[in-house]
């Protein structure tokens, strides 16, 4: 069988072919380890804070009918990992980036039974735990984010969580969600 690139080994120990992904080769499991792991905003902030909790957050804060949608939006980074996004708005590599996430989300998407489109309460959702992500765990900004002139941040504050609790809860969320 041919496929499109190579394979990388996952957590659970299958051949993943990020460039050529099948929704059956896709796992929860995988996705959950793999963003409890990386670090938001290429590690820059000021202390660990995972892509699973920021994930979470997301679920819980976009409308109820979209939690999974908002749960999962990032779950191709657990295959890609992430590009900060001035890259991944302004640079060719962006290009080839967003491709490839878009072959991941449509895989993704097949898997858990969402639409392929990303729902507007999940953008919406995201550009608020990012304002409130500046807030608490960033250093001071030496210039205001694009994202302020549209968007406030939460009052709740963000307490980052170690991996293990992070990869826990993105699994009692996902359960949450799809029982």
């Amino acid at each position: 069988m041919n496929r499109n690139g190579d394979w990388m080994q996952t957590f659970t120990g299958r051949k993943f072919w990020p460039l050529d992904p099948r929704a059956e080769e896709v796992s929860i499991v995988d996705i959950a380890h793999s963003l409890s792991n990386q670090c938001r905003y290429a590690g820059h902030c000021k202390d660990f804070y995972s892509v699973a909790q920021h994930s979470v957050l997301v679920s819980a804060i976009c409308d109820p009918e979209d939690a999974l949608w908002g749960l999962l939006h990032d779950a191709a980074e657990a295959y890609l990992v992430d590009l900060p996004r001035p890259i991944k708005r302004f640079s060719e590599i962006g290009v080839h980036y967003k491709k490839a996430e878009t072959a991941l989300l449509v895989a993704i998407s097949e898997r858990f039974h969402i639409p392929v489109t990303e729902p507007a309460s999940v953008k919406k959702a995201d550009n608020v735990a990012l304002m409130t992500e500046k807030r608490d765990l960033m250093s001071q900004s030496p210039e205001e984010w694009i994202e302020e002139r549209t968007t406030k941040p939460m009052v709740a504050r963000i307490l980052p969580w170690s991996p293990t609790l992070a990869k826990a809860e993105f699994l009692r969320r996902f359960e949450e969600l799809t029982k």
